[in-house]
């Protein structure tokens, strides 16, 4: 029996078991903060049943599944959690229903930044993936379409090149002033309680509300350590986005109704003005609207400068005389290179074929979120500089001067051509911008599937 169909053979049962709205529950947990309960003046039961009926179970699980991702604290994979649930999923829902459901902790983890660094994400167990996926499918419809035209962040229908493009269009209207605002780990310095007071105000549903509070206060595995979790909502499960989105569409709505022109993606948020002296007046105002939030604005990171000068979202902007330009920071840009490096190294052993297999999927990831950047020229260079670290890789691959020759020749090189590189066959770096080119060609790498960027 597979796991989906266990929970369809329990459903009816566990449907018409269930406490209806204004009825007493059963054993109600005194502690809010270790769990979501049932009382008897919830009116909580409607959007929780919901959040298991079979079709949003079915559709969370397929999501879930089709993201893969790490196992939690429990060490079951998507495939093993499956089986678990044949037989576990049942008395799981009957305590989702009761209010008893206990979140396991998270497990930190830490990835790198597509721009450098590193990013902290906290990996539920996969049971638990698919409970805040069921739960994110239901509150997704109710809550997004309250939240800020300017946040573009973790929403339907919306993606980071939409503020990206929304910045360019506010630079190009003449705002040229950036309020440039870094929260300091704003993920982890989340406060649970103004969240909870914020989700109330949308939500009018007490079981919905105390499951959250579980998951907020489900504590986090480091080192073999369960610690205990008083503020923040770990990146990595599916309902933290919302979440984030719910709490900083507060500060979204004040910038509003002072009429300002800005752009939001989760906790990274520009805004656009005219002059220094009233982008510092903003900076103001966003400090007061954070503090009252508990959260911290990096000073370090943050400023009021000129457009040209910061970054949003790994793109930075320039004047050209037909007017503002996409281009990729600096920063990003650097780590691309640092990553290619790596892949691409000739002391790896590996043939042309794996390389270009390993490499192949972190360019076309690349380029489809840094493609949006105005600079052909760049993507040119770009493009040249990768086929040379192949074309280096493929002589030291051939090595001797006699098996370049060959397989030159093999090629349809010229007996002249064949003879010159062979004849410089240690100088694999040299060499492979040289007469090789001629052989090597765009046209060779792109038999090969070498994705180009230009």
């Amino acid at each position: 029996m597979s796991m989906l169909n266990a929970m369809r053979q329990k459903s009816a049962k566990a449907e018409r078991s269930c406490v209806a709205p204004g009825e007493a529950g059963c054993d109600p947990v005194s502690d809010e903060a270790n769990g979501p309960r049932r009382d008897t003046e919830s009116t909580g039961s409607g959007l929780l049943q919901a959040v298991l009926t079979r079709e949003n179970l079915r559709q969370a699980w397929k999501r879930v599944k089709a993201n893969k991702g790490a196992a939690g604290v429990d060490g079951l994979d998507i495939d093993q959690t499956a089986r678990h649930l044949v037989t576990a999923w049942p008395t799981i829902r009957d305590q989702l229903l009761l209010g008893t459901y206990r979140p396991k902790p998270v497990r930190r983890v830490t990835i790198p930044k597509p721009d450098g660094g590193e990013r902290e994400l906290g990996i539920p167990t996969v049971t638990d993936r698919l409970i805040q996926q069921a739960l994110l499918q239901v509150l997704q419809p109710i809550l997004d379409p309250t939240f800020s035209e300017h946040s573009y962040g973790f929403r339907p229908g919306r993606r980071a090149h939409d503020a990206i493009l929304a910045a360019q269009g506010y630079i190009q209207s003449g705002r040229r002033i950036v309020v440039d605002v870094d929260l300091e780990k704003f993920f982890d310095r989340v406060n649970h309680d103004i969240l909870i007071d914020r989700l109330r105000k949308r939500i009018d549903d007490a079981g919905i509300i105390r499951l959250i509070r579980a998951y907020l206060n489900s504590g986090i595995l480091r080192d073999g350590v369960v610690l205990e979790r008083y503020q923040g909502t770990p990146q990595g499960g599916p309902l933290s986005p919302l979440l984030a989105n719910v709490l900083l569409d507060e500060v979204d709505k004040v910038l509003e109704q002072h009429g300002h022109c800005f752009a939001r993606y989760a906790d990274d948020c520009n805004v656009y003005v005219r002059s220094r002296k009233a982008g510092e007046r903003v900076m103001a105002l966003l400090r007061k609207c954070y503090g009252k939030l508990r959260l911290k604005v990096n000073e370090a990171k943050s400023a009021v400068a000129s457009v040209t000068g910061r970054k949003f979202l790994g793109y930075s902007f320039w004047f050209a005389k037909e007017g503002v330009k996409r281009r990729v920071a600096n920063k990003p840009m650097a780590t691309f290179k640092q990553r290619v490096r790596q892949l691409t190294r000739r002391s790896g052993g590996r043939s042309m074929a794996e390389v270009i297999e390993r490499l192949k999927p972190y360019l076309l990831g690349w380029k489809a979120y840094f493609g949006l950047a105005q600079t052909p020229g760049v993507w040119r260079t770009l493009d040249e500089w990768l086929r040379h670290r192949l074309r280096a890789i493929q002589l030291k691959h051939w090595k001797r001067g006699s098996t370049i020759y060959r397989e030159l020749a093999n090629l349809g090189a010229t007996e002249h051509v064949a003879k010159r590189v062979a004849g410089n066959s240690h100088c694999w770096w040299r060499n492979s911008n040289g007469d090789i080119k001629r052989v090597l060609t765009i046209a060779y790498f792109d038999k090969l599937g070498v994705p180009r960027l230009s």
